[in-house]
């Protein structure tokens, strides 16, 4: 299928993009010169193909990590920063192509798609200061006949995955805070789209990156390239951001090599508002919770818990913003809401909301998909959603708002806390107590306290419970590239 551009630039910016891997430096094509094809999620129209690696690919690209580590590990922290530095800036540039390009491939409306660009670019803006501070510690033994030394040196060569819906924020968010440590890496970004990827890579390379630092495997099969290389012993890290139930597997395979593992995995976040919230600040903090990257995000609010006083209220607000978006083809600049990413990921939230509306769900507003090519489906509020629905303990990955009630604020914690998963909650009440006392009994990793958006590259970033595994973000950022090394002096 092909489709008629609507961007005078949309075919510059896909020809401009890498097609190949890039393995020790140079881009090469995949083994047998394989492809895969690279789809629009608003027309299902094919963008273009690039390298579907093989095992034997990735192991090379291992190699070429393995075989630049020593060097990387000692070369100068400040040098590192500059180079983060340095792309930092090129991001900052090429920002319309690099969200022209990632709206094709992912979807998003460009509005969107700038916003990431420019989040994921101050990664490395934070990395790059985050490069020379990395500490260590000497002091005298306790006994006074010796002296410790504890220093920080980077893991070694990290195996990054990243997911297709924050193509490249995922990106950045890992390879920054490798680059800083003094890490080489492999990283494979998902299938759907790797052209974020393969330019940020690009870009990296113009900024000084040395050869074999950072590797980029693209492949329709993730399973296939990625086991080969955790079970190698010469990979050292991985950091995933992706599914639980893949997680699972990946620490599963990581455990061979006992691996320093860390996975950023699914959500399940509660949206709660209380009876004395600001109701329209509560309903904006939705519409960003909720709608940011058409709710396909691991911090997208799954389940909204509104006391029984204000929820028709509450419930009407929201349906008449979420009834009043523009969707289509996210070129266009007055687009807020584009596809789903693929007929899966549609057909998944269709069965969802499906199934809450035969458990006696109402539909305030949307409730079905949206007509015309691409995976589009109508932003969607539902409320009386029943706690048994499919809903209420899967992500939904899209624009849809189950609305529920409570009147007591230790149910409302209870039914928040009555899921596997523990990333993100959100809560809006004026009572300043209230608020510190939800928070602290919220069993999540991060909490929004009246406001919609957590995300911060300089805050830490991950969950607790199956929501994951260490942080990104932040000063600890790093540490999940580093190891600490103690030495004991003796002779004193």
């Amino acid at each position: 299928m092909t489709t008629t551009p609507t961007h005078p630039r949309e075919a510059t910016v896909v020809e401009a993009a890498p097609k190949q891997l890039l393995i020790a430096g140079k881009w090469r094509d995949a083994t047998g010169e394989r492809t895969f094809a690279v789809e629009d999620p608003a027309t299902g129209a094919t963008l273009c193909h690039v390298a579907d690696a093989s095992p034997d690919d990735a192991l090379a690209a291992l190699g070429a990590a393995h075989d630049a580590q020593a060097d990387w590990a000692t070369h100068p922290p400040r040098e590192r920063g500059e180079i983060l530095r340095r792309a930092y800036e090129i991001i900052i540039s090429r920002r319309e192509d690099l969200a022209l390009l990632m709206t094709l491939e992912m979807g998003k409306p460009l509005p969107e798609a700038r916003g990431e660009i420019t989040y994921a670019a101050e990664f490395f803006r934070w990395f790059a200061e985050e490069a020379v501070r990395i500490g260590g510690d000497y002091a005298v033994a306790p006994n006074g006949s010796g002296r410790f030394l504890v220093t920080r040196q980077p893991v070694g060569p990290a195996l990054l995955i990243t997911p297709w819906n924050f193509p490249m924020a995922m990106g950045t968010r890992k390879i920054g805070p490798a680059i800083a440590a003094g890490c080489t890496s492999v990283i494979k970004p998902a299938q759907q789209t790797p052209l974020s990827m393969l330019a940020l890579a690009d870009i990296l390379r113009e900024a000084g990156l040395p050869d074999g630092v950072l590797n980029v495997v693209t492949s329709s099969n993730a399973g296939g390239v990625m086991e080969p290389m955790i079970r190698d012993p010469r990979a050292r890290k991985l950091s995933f951001t992706g599914s639980t139930a893949i997680g699972r597997k990946l620490i599963e395979q990581s455990a061979e090599q006992v691996l320093k593992v860390s996975l950023e995995l699914g959500g399940n976040a509660p949206f709660l508002v209380f009876d004395d919230a600001d109701l329209d600040a509560a309903v904006d903090g939705a519409m960003q919770a909720k709608m940011r990257n058409i709710g396909e995000a691991c911090t997208a609010a799954n389940r909204f818990y509104v006391h029984a006083d204000i929820a028709q209220a509450f419930s009407d607000k929201l349906a008449e913003r979420m009834s009043a978006l523009t969707i289509g083809r996210g070129v266009s600049e007055d687009i807020q809401v584009g596809p789903l990413i693929d007929d899966k990921q549609l057909s998944k939230v269709t069965d969802l909301v499906s199934d809450a509306v035969a458990q006696g769900a109402q539909v305030v507003t949307g409730g079905d998909r949206h007509g015309g090519d691409g995976y589009f489906y109508t932003p969607t509020v539902l409320t009386g959603v029943p706690e048994g629905a499919r809903m209420a303990s899967e992500e939904i990955f899209g624009p849809v708002a189950p609305i529920t009630t409570f009147t007591d604020e230790r149910d409302a914690i209870a039914k928040a806390n009555n899921t596997e998963y523990g990333l993100v909650s959100y809560l809006f009440t004026q009572n300043l107590q209230r608020g510190l006392r939800v928070t602290e009994a919220l069993e999540t990793g991060m909490v929004g306290l009246n406001q919609g958006i957590v995300s911060n590259p300089a805050a830490p970033f991950g969950g607790v419970k199956a929501s994951g595994l260490g942080r990104e973000g932040g000063k600890v950022g790093i540490d999940e590239f580093l190891e600490t090394k103690y030495v004991s002096i003796g002779g004193l």
